[in-house]
This record gives C-alpha cells, sequence and structure tokens, in this order.
C-alpha cells in the first residue's frame, strides 16, 4: 500500500533541495552577488615616511579614495628594500618609488609600471641637497673634488649626486663616493663631521642645514634629473584598471588641495613622522606637480646610466615600464 509523505519528509527534501541549488549557483563561473560586484577594489600602497607621500595621505584623510570608488590600505615601509621586497612578493599593490627601481625591476619582464610623478623638483623646492658638514669648511662645488659624499649604491641618490655634480663641471674623475645607506646614519656623521659631505632629501636636508650643515648644491639647478614616481604591478593594472584610475583622480585632488594651501596639512605630516618636530613651525610645505609622467629623454637618461654601472645589461622600453593612460584628462 503506497504511504502518503508525511510533512517532515516533505521539509526534509525541500532543505537538500535548497542546499543543492545553493551550491550550483556557487559554482565555477558564477557571478558574484550585487553586494560583491559593488564592494571597492582594495589596494595596498606602500608608503615611505616621506614628504612624496602626502598626496595618498592627504588623499585617504580626505576620502577622496572613497569617493572615486576606491579602497586604499596604505601600507608604512621604512626602506626602499623592504618596500621593493613587498612588491616582488605581491604583498603590496603600489608605491612611490623612482624610475630606476621600475627599469630594474623589469629587466627581465615587465612587473612594474610607473603611472604618475609622485613629486618633482622644481627651480624653488628641491627633492635633494648635497649638503657638506660644517666642520669640513667645504662651501662650493669646486671644493668637492676628491672628497667622498656619503650616498646609497645604486639608487636614485647615486644618480642623482653624479648627475648635479657633472652638470655643474665636476668630472667622473674628481667624483667620488662612499656608501651610506641609512638616512638617519648620513645625517648623524655629517653633523659630527665624520662624513664631509652627503646627499639628503627634505625635510631631513631642511634640519640638517639648521644643525649646522651647508647646502653646497640642491636640484633645484637641475630639476630635470630629480623626481619620483607612483608606480603599481603590472599584474594588477590588467587586472583592475579602474582602480588605478580612481587612484589617480584621487591623488589629483589631493595634490590641487595641497596646491591650494598646504599649511593644512602640516599637522598630518607631523602625524606619520615626515616633518621633523624642530621643523614643524618653520617648515613650507612645498607644491606638487600634476598629472603627469616622466618623459622619454629623462627616461633614457636614467636607463644609459643604469647600463653604465652595470646594473643591467639590456635595453628596457620606455613603452613597458611608463604607462600614463590612467592620467585624469
Amino acid at each position: 500500500m503506497r504511504r502518503t509523505p508525511t510533512l517532515l519528509t516533505i521539509a526534509s527534501l525541500l532543505v537538500v533541495l535548497s542546499l543543492g541549488l545553493s551550491a550550483c549557483s556557487m559554482g565555477p563561473g558564477a557571478s558574484p552577488s550585487p553586494a560583491a560586484a559593488d564592494r571597492p577594489v582594495k589596494l595596498k600602497f606602500a608608503a615611505l615616511r616621506i614628504l612624496d607621500s602626502l598626496p595618498v595621505y592627504a588623499a585617504q584623510q580626505r576620502g577622496y579614495f572613497q569617493q572615486h570608488g576606491v579602497e586604499v590600505e596604505i601600507v608604512p615601509v621604512n626602506s626602499a628594500p623592504e618596500r621593493d621586497q613587498l612588491i616582488a612578493a605581491g604583498q603590496v599593490d603600489g608605491m612611490i618609488n623612482e624610475v630606476l627601481s621600475s627599469i630594474l625591476s623589469n629587466k627581465d619582464q615587465t612587473q612594474i609600471q610607473v603611472v604618475r610623478f609622485a613629486r618633482a623638483a622644481t627651480a624653488t623646492s628641491p627633492l635633494f641637497r648635497i649638503l657638506t658638514s660644517a666642520q669640513s669648511g667645504i662651501k662650493s662645488v669646486a671644493e668637492l673634488k676628491g672628497v667622498e659624499v656619503g650616498i646609497s649604491n645604486a639608487t636614485v641618490i647615486e644618480y642623482l649626486n653624479e648627475r648635479l655634480l657633472k652638470a655643474e663641471g665636476l668630472t667622473a674623475e674628481e667624483i667620488k663616493t662612499i656608501a651610506v645607506p641609512s638616512l638617519s646614519d648620513r645625517l648623524s656623521l655629517l653633523n659630527s663631521g665624520q662624513l664631509k659631505a652627503g646627499v639628503l632629501p627634505d625635510p631631513l636636508a631642511s634640519l640638517a642645514m639648521a644643525q649646522g650643515a651647508i647646502d653646497v648644491l640642491d636640484d633645484t639647478r637641475h630639476p630635470e634629473y630629480s623626481y619620483s614616481t607612483i608606480s603599481f604591478r603590472k599584474a594588477v593594472i590588467d587586472e583592475h584598471p579602474e582602480a588605478v584610475r580612481g587612484f589617480l583622480a584621487a591623488i589629483e585632488e589631493a595634490v590641487n588641495e595641497i596646491n591650494r594651501d598646504g599649511s593644512q596639512f602640516k599637522t598630518l605630516l607631523g602625524e606619520q613622522n615626515v616633518i621633523p618636530q624642530p621643523l614643524m613651525e618653520s617648515f613650507v610645505v612645498p607644491g606638487f606637480v600634476t598629472a603627469g609622467v616622466p618623459s622619454e629623454e629623462q627616461y633614457a637618461d636614467v636607463l644609459a646610466w643604469a647600463r653604465e654601472k652595470g646594473l643591467l645589461d639590456t635595453d628596457v622600453p620606455y613603452s613597458e615600464t611608463v604607462n600614463p593612460s590612467f592620467l585624469p584628462e
């Protein structure tokens, strides 16, 4: 005799059917839920505690990233090697670096692309200064002939030191350097007189000058050599182009606000340990470069220098390393 299904049996069958349908909906190729589709892409951005990072901090503080549909996690880093390691491991998506760093990353295959200037020297606002200690008695570029200048090897600082001194008339044989990788060590040795000369970025250079160091030469005299960049991993650019575009749109808003009145961000710079406390009152926040990328001529000069120094033995095309297509119009 056929039995009539009980209510419990029917309920059980409905639960199984429901679970089966749910499993199918989550299978390969399934579309994300509307909530997941609307969720902004999250970008992890490595930021050194340098003045060049200010637009990133400002865009985060003012909510510009959110307004342009991207979520940004700022990952503080203490050195360029730490930053580069995080990028290579895919643990961060973007960074502030320099063309030399991107070229070296791309010597075997395209890993990094420059999408914007971060900061650039101008006729009134330096990024780097060649300083001499008060004890050295050196007050001119000519007096640096044969004097060891403290730098970090195979970096933009070594490149810039050589380009600036050559532009001022020194020959390759007259330019001498000594490796002092740590900026804090360079500052300390300069102040003590153990280092006669060294290259420092602002605002650390301004602190050294306040403590007696002499500005012998800075990049305001030859700004074409001195700039930093915003770069992203190529894999991130390919997968999330609109997020990169939104990031740069937010940066542009922040730069415009900084250029309108940089003093409103001095507290933020202090909170991020960018401006040394003794300079908080006197330091003037400089203007920032608006949307743009390094020129082919600037790129070619860095590439030629890297090859001359034996840092790479192949060409790395400009078109593969510099990508201006995400700049705001």
